[in-house]
């Protein structure tokens, strides 16, 4: 059982951001460090990624944890309405791939990072300047 009443939860789930979130601006951040320049949330692009690179055909999604189904301590699903949140998640995976092999076929590099990831930027910063060597 939820702990708080469905309009609570309706309100907290409705106030989750989707684009500039804590992970997002710590991604770009880095980017920017990195000297390199970006569009974020491109929509003429296969499923909006949070950071376009054109100079280096290269897209960037910043993925949370949860809401994408991450195999860390954050994506783990609620006690509550187990099987809305599984489809839902499963739903988002799906997406998720389709735009990437979508993307990959129509030449960009893509890179996925995740929440979690954003926590240790010093192995994260290592990670970006791999992808754009």
């Amino acid at each position: 059982m939820d702990t708080v009443s469905p309009e609570t939860r309706s309100r907290i789930m409705a106030a989750v951001r989707t684009r500039h979130t804590a992970p997002e601006r710590i991604v770009r951040s880095l980017i920017h460090g990195l000297g390199l320049r970006f569009v974020l949330h491109d929509r003429r692009l296969v499923g909006t990624p949070d950071i376009v690179l054109p100079r280096h055909r290269a897209v960037i999604f910043v993925h949370g944890c949860f809401w994408h189904g991450h195999e860390c301590s954050r994506g783990k699903l609620p006690n509550t309405r187990r099987e809305f949140w599984s489809e839902k998640i499963e739903a988002n995976r799906r997406r998720d791939r389709h735009a990437v092999r979508r993307l990959r076929r129509e030449g960009w590099r893509v890179m996925m990072v995740w929440e979690c990831e954003t926590k240790e930027p010093t192995r994260l910063m290592r990670r970006l300047k791999k992808f754009f060597a």
